[in-house]
């Protein structure tokens, strides 16, 4: 797997872009159509976001999910050897009041992002606004891979930590209080350890780790949004989520909940989460595959409720 990273970021910017668009599109095509693992549980998903659609335009929106996904490491792979100018240029960024805001009141700003578009652009255009900012790597396996990950990031100017805990939460405390940025992906609860939320009319679980920064810091709390355009990419930060004490923690996470459901609903093949999401899901895929189909049934006839990558396909 180390290996097929490497490969990607070294030769992938050396070949004709005409050639590699096409390879990464027929690649996605390709998943899209056997439909298995990750692709059966994003096509589940997308049942959940956009429950009127019927077979037919389901397949249309996993195809074209999974070219958004394809379009994202393509883009990944390519990044570094970018022009920064020439990315900046592209991005549609919208909101950019509410960071500046949040940064003259001194207290830094938690800036909340679903797996929607590409973030890592978001990224690029924010270090040139705003500098450097802080976020949190899951810790991969291999070792090697991993920082594999962290050198691509930080070669774009951001500064990331491992998600080790407490140490993690207390660097990024730190941050904040220095009046930096903060960047977390909200919607994956990767340790099943978060706040219960309605997501898209089902019950689900996000991530603590935003609303517990802000409220610890008076750091701003800002979600916002990612998704593609034809030109390139299209960035929304959203207006300032209010949270004052421990009690608010729950409201303030279903309210990042709520934006991110407003912005994957109108861009949902941008929405990359190809792991079981829902609470229900989640406990379909533990009870094994039977159980797992029966939730596509169900959600592909009636439209129930699900989410999920960071380190992307790895993460």
């Amino acid at each position: 797997m180390d290996w097929g990273y490497a490969a990607g970021w070294r030769l992938v910017p050396k070949l004709p872009d005409a050639f590699v668009t096409t390879a990464f599109a027929v690649g996605a095509d390709i998943a899209a159509k056997r439909n298995r693992g990750g692709v059966a549980r994003l096509r589940r998903n997308l049942a959940r976001v956009v429950p009127q659609a019927g077979p037919v335009e389901l397949e249309d929106l996993t195809r074209r999910a999974m070219r958004s996904y394809a379009r994202y490491w393509q883009e990944a792979f390519c990044l570094p050897s970018m022009s920064a100018d020439d990315v900046r240029e592209r991005v549609d960024f919208t909101g950019i009041e509410y960071l500046d805001a949040a940064l003259e009141e001194g207290n830094g700003a938690v800036i909340a992002l679903p797996h929607t578009g590409n973030w890592d652009v978001a990224g690029v255009w924010l270090v040139a606004h705003s500098g450097s900012f802080t976020t949190v790597a899951e810790r991969l396996r291999p070792e090697s891979l991993y920082e594999r990950f962290v050198a691509y990031r930080e070669s774009l100017g951001f500064e990331v930590i491992p998600a080790d805990g407490s140490v993690s939460f207390r660097t990024l405390l730190r941050r904040l209080r220095e009046n930096k940025v903060v960047c977390l992906v909200g919607d994956r609860d990767i340790n099943g350890s978060g706040v219960p939320v309605t997501f898209f009319g089902e019950k689900a679980t996000f991530p603590m780790g935003p609303a517990r920064l802000a409220l610890s810091t008076g750091a701003a709390l800002l979600p916002a949004g990612c998704w593609f355009t034809e030109r390139g990419w299209a960035v929304r930060v959203h207006p300032r989520i209010r949270v004052s004490s421990r009690e608010e923690v729950p409201a303030a996470t279903q309210a990042i909940a709520d934006v991110f459901a407003g912005d994957i609903a109108a861009h949902p093949t941008d929405w990359h989460m190809l792991q079981p999401f829902w609470l229900a899901d989640r406990a379909a895929a533990e009870d094994g595959t039977a159980a797992a189909d029966g939730a596509e049934r169900s959600a592909t006839s009636a439209g129930g409720s699900e989410v999920g990558a960071d380190e992307r396909s790895a993460s």
